[in-house]
């Protein structure tokens, strides 16, 4: 077998929680099927460590934008995103990465794609994944991009300057309407378990919703403890796998962490009450309006995706799903405040009036990005 070997530019930043590889199309193999040889070799894997490849050895920061110049009317850049298995041979470009999403606006400024306009530069995103605009507003000066700032997010050490992202029109990325199954509840059948409720909600990823206290979790569970629990660890992927196979993404929910392990996402919501961070900070209860638990690529996230808070908003805006029962009565839209496993997160959404449920306009949010480094990897695939 022949070995093509390649000098591929890489701008290593990061962009909100997470942390990727962002990378020019034209300078990617022009066929998509040797893409995921290309990523794989890049990050490393599958190998836990990740340590032949620009990986950080957990699913946050084993990420890749891979960016264009748009021909659209309503973008100025096209944006692929790729989400590198640590462990497995698998590239996923099912969703989307809302924090590396972040970083998306700064590399397009960074590139030339979009030129640098006053104190704020709007960018206009089209996420190939999902088919939908994000919008976002990065802080500019002198034709370049300011960094710097007082803005902090939880879960990043520092300050840096804040970048809104607006996700418009987010709903319906699988094509089947913000509840694709058109229930705001639907029950799983879960081996050894029994009968589920759970909210299948789509807006700028699909997420499946699961009640804390309904799988015997208290929501103020840490990361690090969720993942030692491989019993809990089966069991959400099961949940989510069952999701998937009623979204029509797999036939076995077993296949699921293969053949859709980015989608739909795993999501434990509860109502608020008071937990320390894995940092040991304390969170009080009347400083959130619930507490969210995420998963990725079958571990738990260590914060909570960017996408996965703009589904958080837009489930919270349609009466008969979870999330919405928890907020309610207390619940503070347009915004709420999701207390996650590393602080907190702020997040919003503008709706109008629908037939039957809510339109969601859009949902939005503030993260911050960091160029860490620009470089050439020699790749052989």
């Amino acid at each position: 077998m022949m070995t093509t070997k390649i000098k591929l530019p890489v701008t290593l930043m990061r962009g909100g929680t997470s942390k990727g590889a962002y990378l020019l199309r034209k300078d990617m193999p022009p066929e998509r099927k040797d893409w995921d040889s290309v990523l794989l070799k890049l990050m490393g894997s599958p190998d836990r460590k990740q340590i032949d490849g620009l990986g950080g050895s957990q699913s946050v920061t084993s990420k890749v934008a891979i960016i264009e110049k748009s021909s659209r009317s309503d973008a100025d850049v096209d944006y692929t995103f790729a989400q590198v298995s640590v462990d497995k041979p698998v590239v996923s470009y099912g969703g989307n990465c809302g924090n590396i999403s972040s970083g998306v606006g700064p590399f397009a400024i960074e590139e030339g794609l979009v030129p640098a306009v006053g104190e704020e530069t709007t960018v206009r995103i089209f996420n190939t994944n999902t088919r939908k605009i994000i919008v976002e507003t990065v802080n500019t000066a002198d034709g370049q991009v300011c960094y710097d700032g007082d803005y902090t997010i939880a879960g990043v050490p520092g300050t840096a300057a804040p970048i809104k992202l607006r996700f418009l029109d987010p709903s319906g990325t699988l094509g089947k309407g913000i509840l694709p199954t058109g229930n705001g509840v639907d029950e799983l059948e879960i081996p050894d378990f029994g009968r589920l409720p759970v909210s299948i909600v789509d807006a700028a990823n699909p997420l499946v919703f699961v009640t804390a206290d309904s799988i015997k979790m208290n929501g103020t569970e840490q990361p690090e403890e969720i993942n030692k629990d491989e019993a809990l660890l089966r069991l959400l992927e099961c949940i989510r796998g069952k999701a998937a196979v009623l979204l029509g993404l797999t036939d076995h929910w077993e296949k699921a962490a293969w053949e859709t392990p980015g989608i739909p996402k795993m999501t434990i919501v509860a109502p608020p009450t008071f937990y320390t961070t894995a940092q040991g900070t304390e969170i009080k209860a009347s400083e959130i309006d619930l507490l969210g638990r995420m998963m990725s690529m079958q571990k738990a996230h260590p914060s909570y995706a960017m996408t996965g808070a703009m589904c958080t908003a837009a489930a919270a805006a349609i009466p008969g799903t979870l999330v919405h029962s928890i907020l309610s009565p207390c619940g503070k839209l347009p915004e709420i405040r999701i207390g996650h496993g590393s602080g907190t997160l702020v997040c919003g959404v503008e709706t109008e009036k629908g037939q039957s449920i809510p339109f969601i306009k859009e949902t939005y949010g503030y993260r911050t990005a960091r160029l860490l480094m620009k470089g050439v990897a020699p790749i052989s695939y």
